[in-house]
């Protein structure tokens, strides 16, 4: 990436995608520039791996100064909308990134937009009818980000997992819960993938740029197929299966909500139109790698 003229990135929410995104950067000599609202979670990337970091404030915004941009060719806005869709870090980067000679602006979005389409594919080409209240907030905001001027590229996610965020943990722990209903599917995708991807997406030529990608990968699947990889992979029972009918009272409005959205999300423009090549094709890989990444490296059978 850095010989198609990367000199720094500036990463406007430094979470569980954000700070790993970070590392790889750093690990790639390239300068960092990130904004959070926390320190860096563990297992992603240590404070002292970035360098130069700064505050980020909902109410008052990025709190950047024009200098900390001296040098900065791509820029990664990895910050939630409120409620009414506004992203508090859009109105601050109109200012500081005008005039700029931005190679890549990347807005992480959610495949949330897509909306329910019984479990049908969607592609990048599908107009967002979004069902929840969250992802019309999402919406809103890439329509804003459209519009800035600052020629932003949407990258949709699916559910995403990895280290500390993944079924292994929830079995391990006993709180994973193997739910049944019948034609149910999610897509979703490794962390590492989102950071390969951005990678990727960051090091193409500038005209290659699509205005919106989705990256997730190969085989939307049941919940309950991963959480009983995940029991296989550990050597333990997986929770007994209970229907959705079952269940459904028990639930949270949040964790309800994921289920009242069914689609499979297609990831062939960034696969084959693209070129990226994905590190865990399927969760049956992904498992896999998180697990020897908690077990230091160690082969898992």
């Amino acid at each position: 990436m850095k010989r198609q003229g990367c000199e720094g990135v500036l990463i406007l929410g430094a979470g569980y995608c954000g700070a790993r995104l970070a590392r790889a950067l750093q690990h790639r000599g390239i300068r960092v520039v990130t904004t959070s609202r926390s320190e860096p979670p563990a297992g992603a990337a240590s404070a002292a791996s970035l360098q130069l970091q700064r505050r980020f404030d909902p109410g008052q915004g990025v709190l950047l100064a024009d200098s900390d941009l001296d040098g900065i060719s791509h820029v990664l806005v990895s910050i939630p909308p409120d409620a009414e869709g506004r992203d508090p870090s859009l109105a601050p980067l109109q200012g500081l990134l005008a005039g700029r000679p931005l190679q890549w602006l990347g807005y992480l979005s959610t495949t949330g937009v897509y909306g329910d389409t019984g479990g049908e594919w969607v592609t990048e080409a599908d107009t967002p009818r979004p069902s929840q209240a969250r992802s019309q907030a999402r919406l809103r905001a890439e329509q804003a980000w459209r519009c800035s001027g600052l020629a932003a590229r949407l990258i949709r996610l699916p559910g995403i997992y990895g280290p500390g965020r993944s079924s292994l943990e929830q079995v391990s722990a006993g709180r994973a819960r193997r739910v049944i209903k019948a034609g149910q599917v999610f897509s979703r995708v490794h962390v590492d993938d989102i950071v390969g991807a951005l990678l990727h997406l960051m090091g193409l030529p500038p005209g290659d740029h699509p205005e919106v990608v989705n990256v997730a990968d190969d085989l939307p699947c049941a919940a309950s197929e991963v959480v009983e990889e995940a029991a296989r992979l550990l050597g333990c029972n997986p929770p007994p299966a209970r229907s959705f009918e079952e269940v459904r009272d028990s639930m949270s409005p949040m964790a309800l909500s994921f289920w009242q959205d069914n689609r499979r999300v297609s990831n062939r423009l960034l696969r084959d139109g693209l070129g990226y090549r994905l590190k865990h094709p399927t969760y049956r890989e992904g498992l896999r790698a998180v697990l020897m990444e908690q077990r230091g490296g160690e082969p898992v059978p």
